[in-house]
């Protein structure tokens, strides 16, 4: 079990226009609450002490609505991108915030409940959260077979049956240079953007990731219409 956990907070939220000009996505309201409150509630019934949330768009106002994270018994540090620097490069600038052990890492505009407690398998850097696709992703992102724990990037008999949660546990070796794929190693350091999902996609090729399936609740709240639905949900 890790105590210590990575928010993705700094996107602009094109989708979600014109709801994110003047808020952060992850300020929206669902049920009442903030998107990021509802994560830090969990984060902390998992017994989560120290997060760090990266900040961008109107990333001032985070730190204004959250504070230290003493409402929920957590430590929040700030990481503020002068330019957003995408999940991969986002994290990379973070990663001194954050201790050399094991951390979770959660998109900030998913809704799951529960957030499940992910544990490292022997001899992998990342267990991967995957959910059945939604309607807006029904291609999925990866095959996994649940009975013998096999994941792959490429189609199976199956096809790529499961999309990815938007959570995983990642060990920071993961970041170490040895696994950095080649299409972007060169843009690989500080202060410069880059998607994670392709390092994700390196390590799942290499036999370093692992997956479970997650049977709770799971949106992807990217839109206002998804955003709507689970308002309607929460009330």
């Amino acid at each position: 079990m890790t105590d210590q956990a990575m928010i993705f907070a700094a996107g602009e939220g094109k989708r979600m226009r014109p709801l994110t000009l003047n808020k952060p996505k992850p300020l929206l309201l669902a049920g009442g609450k903030p998107l990021i409150v509802w994560q830090l509630e969990k984060l902390a019934d998992l017994g989560i002490k120290k997060v760090v949330i990266n900040t961008s768009h109107l990333g001032k106002q985070l730190p204004e609505a959250l504070g230290t994270g003493a409402t929920w018994g957590l430590q929040i540090n700030y990481s503020p991108e002068q330019q957003p620097l995408e999940t991969g490069g986002g994290l990379l600038q973070a990663l001194p915030l954050l201790s050399a052990a094991p951390f979770l890492v959660v998109n900030g505009d998913t809704w799951c409940s529960p957030l499940p407690d992910l544990k490292l398998e022997p001899g992998k850097l990342a267990q991967l959260l995957l959910v059945s696709n939604p309607d807006h992703h029904p291609e999925g992102d990866f095959y996994f077979d649940q009975t013998s724990g096999q994941l792959g990037n490429q189609a199976f008999a199956n096809a790529r049956a499961f999309t990815f949660a938007g959570i995983s546990l990642l060990d920071p070796d993961c970041l170490a240079p040895r696994h950095q794929q080649a299409a972007y190693q060169r843009i690989f350091s500080a202060g410069e953007a880059f998607a994670l999902a392709p390092l994700l996609r390196h390590l799942v090729d290499q036999g370093l990731a692992a997956a479970q399936v997650h049977g709770g609740d799971w949106q992807d709240v990217g839109t206002p219409q998804r955003l709507k639905q689970l308002n309607e949900q929460l009330a």
